[in-house]
Parts: structure tokens; C-alpha cells; sequence
């Protein structure tokens, strides 16, 4: 049987004299069970409200907190208890603020203007985070809220979110580490982010995220000449081109124009492990094949890449220069890249491939050096 049937107010007035707090929690808790049910009379469930009410003001904290959790998730609490347990000690808010669908976003904003910096927080750690409430937050200068609020996927973020966060927090590694790591990312900010994070959140940005093929190429090379130098911050080691290629390739990121731009400049290390990762061989049977004395090895593994045919003479071609040479890199890489472009460009003078596009702006830009 319900606790309510035949109660009376003067009932409740004795539930709620309780001198035990402990024992008042344990009475929320019953109250809540029932107010969410469907048993209850419109009298008895006015009797609950009535409960609920006085326990959001009580003096205790745990009382307080005992309302709020248990209400957390509650379509029917009603929204004047919603907004004092929500205006309460960040200990008894929390839970109000991080699930409560009976805030509104105008709640959520007036609460983001109080300057509670946990509680802030606690907001953008919601599910769902409308795009005025994602700016309120943003507008706080709270970083670690700005920071939970990028990481949660439930944030509507548009490309103006992304770009105030960017010019007002751009100092904060927390918050561009968090926006490198979103799910999705508009390739404008994404080639924003790659000259204001580290060396490591730029390999990040390129295996996750859509950048301009210069841009990816960039960010590759200038990562594995660092890592030759051992420069990189951590978790980029010398000999670690394989866990690079692994990356890119799990994310769908290890094309074969982006390799052929790693190739022109001289890089063809990151080419062989590339290739071996794409047919599933090992490096040193790659390596043998890409580098052959004959037509037919670089041939069968660009075949079992499956990497586009219209870019097979160029990979010959470079291939071929690298060759000439000799073993080691190239140490003038412009001048490489230089031949590389020239002789691609003889190969193709008959074809209109748009590939090529890039391979043409770093002909003219060397040219023009």
C-alpha cells in the first residue's frame, strides 16, 4: 500500500520534524519511488510534491542531496524545486544540472552567469547542449568548462562556436586537445589547429580529421623530420613511421596521393611501410618490390595496394629519381622535389589529371623561390 493512502498534512508535517537526517533522506527516497509511480491520487501526489518541496529546503545538505539525485532524471519534478536544487551548493546541484530535463536552456544560462566554475562544468557535461547554451559556456572564460563542453559529443558546436573557442582559448592545451579529438571537425578550424598544437595532435589532426592534402602533407613531413632529430613531445620515437602508417590507415587517411606527396620529398621510408601495411607484407619484402631493378616489383605491389592507375607513372617516376640518387635521402629535398615535379609533369603533359594540382603549386613555389 502506498505511504500516502489516508495521509494527512499533519502527517507529513510529522515525517518531516524527523530529527535524524539520515532518516528524512531514507523518506525522499520512499517519496520519490511513489511520485514517479502511478498509484497515487491527486491528493496523495499533491502530499508528495508537498514532501519533496520542503526536503529541497531543508537544513541539511544530505536531505537536499538525497532530492536531487533521486529526482535527476525526472520528467514530472516540479520546476520551481528544479531551479532551487539547481541555485543550491554544487553538491547538491550537480546531479540537477548534469541530467535534469526540466531545466530549461534560459535556467541553464542564468546558472552559467552565477560564475560557479564547478557548475559549469557540470552543465556542459549535459547530454544534450544547445548551441546557446554551448555559447554561454563558452562566453564564461571558464577553460575547463569550455574543455568538457568540446569534448561532449552531445554539444552542438557550429563553425562560429568553434571559432570563438578557438580565438579565446587557443593558449589552453586542454581545449585544443579536446577539439582534436571530436568526432567531427570542420576542415577549417581542423588546418586552423595544426600551427597553434603540438607535434603529436598534429598526426592526431591528420588521421582523424579532413585536412588539404599540402596541409596533411605538411603535418606528416614535418613529423617524421622531427622524429628524426628525436624532437617530437612524446609518443613519436625514431623508427616509429610503422605506428604513423598503422594510423592513418585504420582511419582511412593512407591514399595514394597522399603518399605520392610524401614521396616527392624524398621520404620513401614512410612510402615502403605504407605499402606494406595497405598489401598486409612485411617491410622488408615491400622494400624489395618497391625498389626492383626491374619493371614488374613496384608494379605488383602498387597492384595489391589497389592505389589509383593514373598515379602509377608518377610513383615510377619518383621511385626512378630517388634511385638515381642514391640510397640515403635526399639532402637538397627541394631540389628533389623539383626534379620529381618536372619529370611527372613531362610524363602527364598529354593527360589532364587533377592530382596533380599539388605537385603543380609546389613546382610554381619553388620556381618562384
Amino acid at each position: 500500500m502506498s505511504p500516502f493512502k489516508g495521509l494527512r498534512a499533519s502527517d507529513v508535517e510529522k515525517l518531516l520534524s524527523d530529527p535524524v537526517a539520515e532518516r528524512r533522506s531514507e523518506i525522499v527516497f520512499k517519496v520519490v519511488a511513489e511520485f514517479e509511480g502511478d498509484g497515487l491520487s491527486k491528493i496523495e501526489r499533491k502530499l508528495a510534491v508537498d514532501v519533496l518541496r520542503a526536503m529541497a529546503s531543508d537544513a541539511e545538505l544530505v536531505v537536499r542531496q538525497a532530492v536531487a539525485s533521486s529526482l535527476r532524471h525526472s520528467e514530472d519534478m516540479p520546476h520551481d524545486i528544479a531551479i532551487k536544487l539547481a541555485r543550491d551548493d554544487y553538491r547538491v546541484a550537480q546531479p540537477v544540472l548534469e541530467s535534469s530535463p526540466v531545466l530549461t536552456d534560459q535556467d541553464l544560462i542564468a546558472v552559467l552567469a552565477d560564475g560557479g566554475a564547478q557548475k559549469q562544468v557540470s552543465i556542459a557535461r549535459r547530454e544534450n547542449v544547445s548551441e546557446q547554451v554551448a555559447a554561454a559556456v563558452i562566453d564564461t572564460g571558464n577553460a575547463a568548462a569550455v574543455a568538457t563542453l568540446v569534448e561532449n559529443e552531445g554539444a552542438d558546436l557550429t563553425d562560429d562556436l568553434y571559432d570563438r573557442t578557438l580565438r579565446r582559448y587557443s593558449r589552453f592545451e586542454t581545449v585544443k586537445s579536446a577539439m582534436v579529438h571530436r568526432s567531427l571537425l570542420p576542415v577549417t578550424i581542423a588546418e586552423r589547429l595544426v600551427a597553434l598544437v603540438s607535434d603529436k595532435l598534429k598526426v592526431e589532426l591528420v588521421t582523424r580529421h579532413e585536412l588539404s592534402a599540402e596541409a596533411a602533407m605538411d603535418v606528416i613531413i614535418g613529423a617524421r623530420e622531427r622524429a628524426t632529430l628525436g624532437l617530437l613531445d612524446g609518443g613519436y620515437e625514431p623508427g616509429d613511421t610503422r605506428a604513423l602508417v598503422r594510423q592513418l590507415h585504420s582511419r582511412e587517411r593512407l591514399t595514394g596521393s597522399l603518399m605520392l606527396r610524401v614521396l616527392c620529398t624524398g621520404d620513401i621510408s614512410f612510402v615502403e611501410e605504407a605499402m606494406a601495411e595497405i598489401a598486409g607484407i612485411s617491410s622488408d619484402k615491400a622494400e624489395r618490390l618497391i625498389h626492383d631493378a626491374g619493371p614488374l616489383g613496384l608494379k605488383a605491389i602498387y597492384k595489391r595496394c589497389a592505389l589509383p592507375e593514373i598515379l602509377f607513372p608518377a610513383f615510377r617516376v619518383a621511385v626512378d629519381v630517388f634511385h638515381e640518387d642514391g640510397p640515403s635521402a635526399p639532402r637538397d629535398r627541394e631540389g628533389f622535389t623539383r626534379r620529381i615535379t618536372e619529370r611527372i609533369l613531362t610524363q602527364y603533359q598529354e593527360m589532364e589529371v587533377n592530382d596533380l594540382d599539388f605537385l603543380l603549386a609546389k613546382l610554381g613555389r619553388l620556381e618562384a623561390a
